[in-house]
């Protein structure tokens, strides 16, 4: 995923400003596409240059409400339908433990432990998400269904970390040579 896009498929939901999208972003996409607050008004100035974007309003400290336009939309649309998914996948904690055989047993018993709990805050986090979206119907609002979609993909995958990290533990250790 690009940012530019994320920022767009944002805007295609309802107009915000460089904060709004940023809060946005942090609270719908923090843990899983990070995005920090001078990238995103970089990215918004970029996207308003090549007309995908356009200020909608302008209010007091030229704070600038942005909408998507048609083009902008005709490009989500094109990303969406028509460029191939990157399924690359950086998990800086599935990198470090390629390297646990440096760590000893009581070191990697504490990380091991302080990662699962922290993937199942994570998972618990985003089940009050999920709750509060099926609290109403979604089934006819296509904007809030594909949310709840993407609130159950971060629920199974911090469930499926946690369930890792909780593995990880029993395997046991090496016995050196």
């Amino acid at each position: 995923m690009s940012l530019r896009h994320g920022l767009l498929g944002l805007l295609a939901g309802e107009p915000g400003s460089g904060y709004d999208l940023t809060r946005r972003f942090e609270d719908t996409l923090g843990s899983i596409w990070p995005a920090k607050h001078p990238q995103i008004y970089g990215e918004l100035t970029r996207l308003a240059s090549e007309g995908l974007i356009e200020a909608e309003a302008e209010g007091p400290r030229r704070r600038k409400e942005y909408r998507i336009t048609d083009a902008g939309l005709t490009e989500l649309r094109r990303w969406l339908t028509d460029v191939d998914v990157d399924h690359t996948m950086r998990l800086d904690p599935v990198l470090r433990s390629l390297f646990f055989w440096l760590m000893s047993p009581a070191e990697l018993e504490q990380h091991l432990t302080e990662e699962a709990e922290f993937y199942r805050e994570k998972a618990q986090l985003y089940r009050g998400y999920a709750e509060a979206k099926d609290r109403g119907d979604f089934g006819d609002n296509p904007q809030t269904r594909s949310l709840r979609v993407t609130v159950e993909a971060a629920i199974r995958l911090y469930d499926s970390l946690a369930d890792w990290a909780e593995w990880a533990k029993t395997v046991p250790p090496a016995t050196p040579k």
